[in-house]
């Protein structure tokens, strides 16, 4: 059986506001919509992180609990929690094989949590992650660059953006805000 696919994971920083959006829709393949609601922004250590996965489901939700545990572990401390679920990812025979990536933030940091254990700081407060995610990044640089949007309104447009493009984006989405 093929793993379920497709997804597309957006975060937005201004003003010292972020945004995290995703769109609900998992595939199988390349063929069929297997369900188009799923959530895969999610908060977690008492509501201060916020989290969005992409990848093969099981994997994804691996690597969100495991990463929610590094957090209990550091107290909440992203930065702390994000280096030490990749060295484990990098380290473990078995993490090595998971296909997932995940964006992470707090009111401080925002990081993408790459499938080779790399944890990344983007330069200019964007992120993407998915099959829609280049998609998204594009729309989400314009709209930064050229409005005066808020995080959460560049966020939504460039989601719907992404979905009018992309075929493995759906318009069902998920939104979580970070406000200092």
């Amino acid at each position: 059986m093929e793993s379920l696919k497709g997804t597309t994971i957006l975060a937005v920083r201004r003003n010292g506001v972020t945004a995290i959006a995703g769109d609900g829709q998992v595939t199988m393949g390349q063929q069929a919509v297997m369900k188009a609601h799923a959530k895969k922004v999610r908060r977690l250590y008492h509501d201060r992180v916020v989290v969005g996965f992409a990848g093969s489901t099981a994997d994804a939700f691996t690597l969100c609990d495991r990463f929610e545990a590094k957090l209990e572990m550091h107290g909440g401390a992203l930065k702390r929690a994000a280096i030490a679920l990749a060295q484990d990812w990098r380290g473990d025979k078995m993490m090595r094989q998971l296909e997932a990536m995940m964006i992470v933030a707090d009111k401080d940091d925002l990081l993408v949590l790459s499938g080779t254990g790399d944890v990344i700081e983007p330069d200019d407060d964007i992120a993407a992650i998915g099959s829609g995610g280049l998609y998204a990044l594009a729309a989400a640089k314009a709209l930064k660059l050229h409005t005066d949007m808020s995080a959460e309104e560049i966020a939504a447009e460039a989601m719907a953006i992404a979905e009018s493009i992309c075929i493995f984006t759906n318009g069902n989405i998920s939104l979580e805000v970070i406000r200092p």
